[in-house]
């Protein structure tokens, strides 16, 4: 995470002027304007859309390309003109969707089904919000295909860096990533995203998770917004994400996908320029005539359902009924922006708005005095920052919104020159909603909770009779941090994140995995490969004594198997590798003596090293052995309790009882709540038995309390020590397993084989199960994978075993 005012890295943007930057929108940042005479387009710069101010955070050599819709419909036999002069005047590309897919993809999809469910609306009856379309899902990907297919034909993947910017696109990632596995990818979302319980709503919730982790780097408003992400990808997907050196990233697949948290500025250039208009001046002197003696409360809010007009109409009818020494003296003027979307609870909105804007005014009003002043039409930009100057308080109230920059604009108009005497201090009191993603970063507002009119009433009542001393402190500490993250620092700052997470990009190795919106990125080591048959065989053959280390669960019997003891398929393969006099054969397992015995039985000659080692046999004839000092069962009393009334307390958990160990499950809790329940129960552990000879350990899905020193690892040490004393050193050693411990014992048989004491160099295949991040050099793919593997090797054995008795045989003739 980026602590605002820190940007990582160096100060400057060590961008070289080769490498574009492509901003993806569904909108290109364009006014068009076709003449009716002629019928030429013409088209122009529009200096308030944020893809051209974010242009503020990079040299100006950097070269910029906008991929994205016009604000207008161009004919099929007019694109290809367009589109050159676009490409050529503008540096842009368009996506030129065709009406019905327009309607459907962002009426339909977008603004219908999308942007209500990431501000909490879900659509519980028919008449309620649009329930989820099939038909309208399918329209969504076919934009973002043809949005994909625009960039394609423009990007150099080795240089270009691609910003996408919110909802509209959340899939096009695939779509790039499918086409170019390296390509420096990043994503802005500009709404909330909600909490786990909302979005796991969506019948395509994974789909557009999986879309956004084709990114490099996510960016969010809000911790709160970012947190959301997390959960839902831990819930749905079961990535975990950890924190490294200030940085969030989620593991997956391979590649590390960053979180950015930072929130969007305002362009200070583009509003101070407004403000010294003369038509703002003169119209900052008429507002200030007209409310003259009242205190100028300000609102400016589209009219949606979210944006919570009626509830600060409710507000203000609350405290003019409760400060009824304000009747007179106080007016609202909200402004109403024209509506994005349309429909009935738009409607619903605009009339409750109106109905209790008169009631208000009709109770508290009288003939030279409006309480509500509502204005309802298109106001240029010079009047809005002439309200924001005059306004002695700027309302907030919003029930939900993604960030919301009315209260930035209002604080950097309250500080432009020409509203006030140069000479007079500049002060601004701010009431916003909780609910809105610019509220974490305005520490100097009073916040309130939109739907508690009553407590806004209060608010706002507390910010009309504020000191002039406090409201200037408040003013200046906002001040300060709005000039210092605008949107040009917003932009370096999320470039420098992306340069960031992208550098190791060609360190690694690359495969594509999955079809259609599944499909994902595996990014594994250089040295990291499939270990086939054909490969290892002629070492095997070669070797004269062989070291098989064999983890069980995930490697030989599949995780997701109903009954865990082995087939006939695994008896057969072990039976014949340990029939080979040549092959010392050990299965290293979790799991406890009695069943590993019982399971195992067939193979006389497999040795077992149960509990991760605690136990140890070298074949069936044999006892079963421990090299660890006793350390009684004392700890064991003392851990018992501790974890029992935490399974009490976490449903769906539960406890193991093991000779060595006592394990604590959360597989089954609540991924959330077991997760922090699983960290309190490792600090509390650590704290009991800091002076017992054990060690507590966190694992996948569980807390693990055992002896000091007892290990996967540290048993395939043993073993292989053991045969160096016998004069038996061997000269191969294959390792396989599939999980987290078995990482330490990829990781210790290395640590062993190149011990100089031992005085060997064996040949080493260190070999996980699955394509993921590893310690083993090489990899599997799945059980089947292992047992062709393994049953390769002994038929190995076996024709070798044959070739040895036909030589014999023929000597003796001799």
């Amino acid at each position: 995470m980026t602590v605002p005012g820190i940007i990582s890295g160096s100060s400057e943007v060590t961008s070289s002027p080769r490498e574009r930057k492509i901003i993806v929108a569904n909108t290109l940042p364009l006014q068009s304007k076709r003449d009716s005479e002629t019928g030429k387009w013409s088209f122009s710069w529009d200096e308030d859309s944020l893809q051209l101010q974010l242009k503020d955070g990079f040299p100006p050599e950097t070269e910029f390309l906008y991929v994205g819709s016009l604000n207008a419909h161009v004919e099929p036999n007019e694109q290809e003109a367009v589109s050159q002069t676009l490409l050529t005047g503008f540096n842009s590309v368009a996506t030129f969707l065709p009406k019905d897919l327009q309607e459907m993809y962002y009426r339909g999809f977008c603004k219908h089904q999308l942007w209500p469910l990431f501000h909490y609306m879900l659509p519980m009856f028919p008449d309620h919000g649009d329930r989820f379309d099939r038909k309208l899902w399918q329209a969504y990907v076919s934009a973002n295909k043809i949005f994909s297919d625009r960039v394609m034909e423009v990007i150099n993947p080795e240089d270009d860096y691609v910003w996408i910017q919110d909802y509209h696109l959340m899939v096009l990632p695939t779509f790039l990533r499918k086409r170019f596995n390296r390509i420096k990818l990043g994503f802005f979302l500009h709404s909330p995203f909600p909490s786990s319980e909302i979005y796991r709503t969506l019948p395509v919730r994974d789909e557009i998770l999986r879309g956004l982790l084709n990114c490099d780097l996510i960016g969010f408003h809000t911790f709160d917004y970012a947190r959301h992400f997390l959960s839902c990808c831990s819930r749905m997907l079961g990535l975990d994400y950890q924190s490294k050196r200030g940085h969030i990233g989620l593991d997956y697949f391979g590649r590390t996908v960053f979180i950015k948290i930072l929130p969007v500025g305002v362009h200070m250039g583009r509003l101070e320029s407004v403000l010294n208009l003369p038509s703002a001046a003169a119209k900052i002197k008429e507002i200030q005539e007209e409310f003259k003696g009242k205190k100028l409360v300000l609102g400016i809010d589209d009219m949606d359902i979210f944006k919570g007009i009626s509830l600060k109409l409710l507000a203000m009818e609350s405290l003019f009924e409760t400060y009824w020494h304000l009747r007179g003296k106080v007016v609202l003027v909200q402004i109403v922006n024209p509506a994005r979307t349309s429909g009935k609870d738009v409607e619903e909105a605009k009339r409750e708005t109106y109905v209790t804007a008169k009631r208000i005014n009709e109770r508290y009003g009288s003939v030279d005095y409006k309480p509500i002043v509502l204005i309802d039409r298109l106001v240029p930009r010079y009047e809005k920052s002439a309200y924001y100057a005059a306004a002695d308080c700027c309302l907030v109230n919003a029930v939900r919104d993604g960030m919301n920059l009315v209260p930035y604009k209002y604080i950097v108009c309250r500080q432009g020159g020409s509203l006030v005497n140069d000479s007079s201090p500049r002060t601004s009191t701010l009431v916003v909603s909780e609910f809105i993603g610019c509220s974490p970063s305005l520490s100097g507002a009073i916040r309130v909770n939109p739907w508690d009119v009553d407590d806004v009433a209060q608010a706002v009542n507390s910010a009309l009779k504020m000191s002039e001393a406090e409201k200037q402190l408040r003013h200046e500490k906002h001040y300060h941090y709005i000039s210092t993250h605008d949107v040009g620092y917003w932009a370096k700052s999320f470039m420098q994140d992306l340069e960031r997470a992208c550098k190791d990009h060609y360190s690694k190795r690359c495969w594509g995995i999955g079809f259609g919106l599944g499909f994902r990125v595996l990014s594994l080591s250089p040295s990291f490969r499939k270990l086939s048959v054909e490969h290892i065989v002629p070492v095997y053959r070669k070797a004269q004594r062989r070291a098989i280390f064999l983890d069980y669960d995930g490697t030989l019997v599949p995780e997701s198997s109903i009954t865990q003891d082995p087939s006939a398929e695994v008896l057969s393969v072990l039976k014949a590798l340990c029939e080979d006099n040549k092959n010392t054969v050990f299965i290293v397992s979790g799991r406890g003596p009695e069943s590993l015995s019982e399971w195992l039985s067939p193979c006389e000659n497999l040795g077992i090293a149960a509990e991760h080692g605690y136990f140890i046999r070298w074949n069936s004839k044999k006892e079963w052995e421990t090299c660890y000092a006793s350390t009684g069962t004392e700890w064991k009393a003392m851990v018992e309790p501790v974890m029992r009334s935490y399974m009490e307390a976490t449903d769906g958990s539960s406890i193991e009882f093991k000779e060595s160990a006592l394990v604590w499950h959360h597989q089954d809790a609540d991924p959330d709540f077991g997760s922090c329940q699983a960290k309190e129960l490792l600090d509390h552990l650590e704290s009991v038995l800091a002076n017992e000879p054990v060690v507590v350990k966190r694992g996948q899905h569980i807390v693990e309390v055992k002896p000091q020193g007892v290990s996967k690892g540290l048993a395939a040490e043993k073993v292989i020590r053991e045969m160096v004393e016998r004069g038996e050193p061997p000269e191969m050693v294959i390792c396989i397993g599939d999980d987290r411990s078995d990482e330490d014992m990829f990781e210790g048989m290395l640590s062993t084989v190149t011990n100089p004491e031992l005085l060997i160099q064996p040949e080493v295949f260190a070999c996980t199960v699955g394509r993921k991040p590893s310690k083993a050099k090489y990899f599997l793919d799945d059980v089947a994978d292992v047992l062709k593997l393994l049953k390769g090797l002994g038929d190995s054995s076996s024709s070798l075993k044959t070739t040895s008795h036909t030589e014999v045989a023929f000597e003796s003739i001799i």
